[in-house]
């Protein structure tokens, strides 16, 4: 049996700011960053890199690349060194958290298990609950304005290599890259291997619409647009010619029938995804637990993690089949979650760290000084009602009322910044994790994230450790089986009923 590594593509992001750090602490973060990639399995494909730049501010160039090129699908995990470097503002860190998601990307820290411990991943989530609805809520308002626009036909904004915004709003053909295009799917329809027409492309210095390298994902979606034989596409709308050409029909429906066949190719030529990923780890020796598979003579695939210390011939633990140790780990969070009072007594331990978060010491100062302003603006218009008016009366008073349009713009900055959750709210995005679909990777990596912090496999049980609170609250072999031996440890212990097969 031939069997091969299945590492996941991974990012780093480091960032120092301008207040009392240095360079050379970019080059800890990603010397310790790099460490924790080679140990859970990860391999590194890139680097991004904001130097003397605040998380306060979303404005950081290579941030914002990073979160462009997450759309590409080049990689699928971003390393970072603390919570910090990624935002410093809830509202925003959720934001991106959730658009990294939604492009396939999760986030794992080098030096912290868990931010801020369980409550604070708890309300993050709910943030990114309602980050989620905020950003479907405008999608809808954008797509019905755009609605009236794409009966026209217009372009709506869309960029697409090989074509371009005509005079009319309408798409007409790019003679600068429409023979890039015509290249790709001539080259497909001939039989040339994709990685190959790729490679070519990148030699020649070519760039994609979003002026990035090509890549398999990014010629998949120009094979597969049907723009590029005329169709026009918006929501129910369908109109053929009703964009210029660049390929005929024959050449595009060759090329899908050749896409499916490569689809159908064996799945251990594919990227194959590992849900336990830096959560999984040996119960012999403590390293981590990270995917491998491979192709058996038969052509049966298998998947399937292994210790890091037997990679290294340092440990003797079987490998275990990846389907079973995930259902296992799934099926077991889905059950506690169910058990009485559980979503009660987390709701509460999250108000209780929300409370204890909040730092509303800016909006206190910002309510003082309106109060300072409202009585000052009283006073002087009460003066000028009995006609005491002086030649600064006017100019004071236009001062008094744009510093308190200033102070009352700060107040509504502070309460949007730092958006307070009920109770009732946080227990509505709780119960939803009760309705969810086990057999949905997003909804099972959803899970996973909120909630275990690390599952231990032994050959006779499995233990899973849930998030906890703490100023050190890296999990450990010793601390996982001195909690299992003291029933009286702060923190959740479970074992199944029976040993793995």
């Amino acid at each position: 049996m031939n069997y091969q590594q299945n590492f996941i593509p991974a990012v780093i992001y480091a960032r120092y700011s301008s207040s009392g750090q240095r360079e050379e602490s970019i080059e800890g973060q990603l010397r310790e960053c790099h460490a924790y990639a080679k140990k859970n399995g990860f391999t590194v494909v890139g680097e991004y890199v904001d130097k003397a730049l605040t998380g306060r501010t979303d404005k950081r160039p290579d941030f914002q690349r990073m979160l462009r090129d997450s759309e590409r699908g080049v990689f699928k995990a971003v390393i970072l060194w603390k919570t910090d470097r990624f935002a410093r503002n809830r509202y925003d860190s959720a934001m991106y958290k959730y658009k990294l998601k939604k492009n396939g990307v999760r986030l794992y820290y080098a030096k912290e298990s868990i931010p801020d411990g369980p409550e604070g991943i708890i309300l993050e989530s709910v943030m990114e609950g309602y980050a989620e609805y905020y950003s479907e809520n405008l999608s809808q308002n954008i797509k019905r304005g755009n609605y009236d626009s794409a009966l026209e036909l217009k372009t709506l904004g869309q960029t697409v290599l090989g074509l371009r915004k005509g005079p009319d709003g309408r798409f007409e053909i790019d003679p600068d890259t429409a023979p890039i295009v015509k290249r790709i799917f001539e080259e497909y329809a001939a039989g040339e291997r994709g990685k190959d027409i790729v490679a070519r492309l990148n030699a020649d210095g070519f760039k994609t619409s979003r002026g990035g390298a090509f890549n398999k994902g990014s010629l998949r979606r120009i094979l597969q647009n049907e723009k590029y034989v005329g169709v026009y596409k918006f929501k129910d709308i369908r109109v053929e010619n009703g964009i210029p050409a660049i390929v005929t029909r024959d050449v595009f429906d060759k090329c899908q029938k050749l896409l499916e066949r490569h689809h159908r190719a064996p799945a251990a030529a594919r990227d194959t995804y590992f849900l336990l990923t830096a959560k999984l780890f040996c119960g012999k020796c403590g390293e981590p637990m990270t995917g491998d598979g491979g192709t058996s003579r038969s052509g049966k695939v298998y998947n399937y993690y292994i210790c890091n210390g037997r990679r290294r011939h340092k440990c003797e633990k079987d490998r275990v089949g990846k389907e079973w140790v995930e259902e296992l780990v799934v099926g077991e969070l889905m059950r506690i979650l169910a058990t009485d009072n559980f979503i009660d007594t987390v709701a509460d331990k999250v108000i209780e760290y929300q409370s204890r978060l909040k730092d509303d010491s800016v909006l206190r100062a910002l309510e003082a000084r309106q109060r300072e302003v409202e009585r000052a603006i009283t006073n002087l218009l009460a003066a000028i009602e009995q006609g005491i008016v002086t030649p600064t009366t006017k100019s004071r008073l236009v001062e008094l009322e744009a510093e308190r349009e200033r102070v009352n713009q700060g107040i509504a900055k502070e309460i949007i910044n730092e958006p307070e959750l009920d109770r009732d709210a946080i227990v509505w995005f709780l119960e939803r994790f009760l309705g969810g679909d086990i057999k949905d990777d997003a909804f099972r990596a959803y899970l996973i994230d909120t909630f275990l912090n690390a599952a231990y496999l032994y050959d006779d049980k499995l233990i899973l450790v849930f998030n906890y609170s703490g100023d050190n609250n890296r999990v450990t072999l010793k601390a996982t089986e001195n909690a299992v031996l003291n029933q009286q440890a702060p923190c959740s212990v479970l074992e199944t009923c029976g040993a793995p097969v």
